[in-house]
């Protein structure tokens, strides 16, 4: 009896060019840096330039890592597996 031939793996998406890493980046950073400033420009205008832009860049890099990033990846694998189709 021969044995079951596996299926062929799904391709994988790996990890992107540096410039679409640059890309998405960017298109993560630049409306969550626009939004939070437009939100909180009452409230940080009152800190030193040194605590506003530190408090601003750690809810920037908190807010990118660790929720656009992954749904931006996401989204590539998808159209990855699409296009591979």
């Amino acid at each position: 009896m021969s044995e079951p031939t596996p299926a062929p793996a799904a391709p994988q998406a790996g990890p992107p060019p540096r410039h679409h890493m640059a890309l998405m980046i960017w298109v993560s950073v630049f409306p969550t840096l626009t939004v939070l400033e437009l939100l909180f420009h009452q409230w940080l205008k009152r800190l030193p330039l040194v605590l506003q832009t530190l408090v601003l860049s750690a809810c920037v890099v908190l807010t990118v890592v660790y929720v656009l990033m992954p749904r931006l990846q996401r989204l590539r694998a998808r159209l990855l597996m699409r296009a591979a189709r």
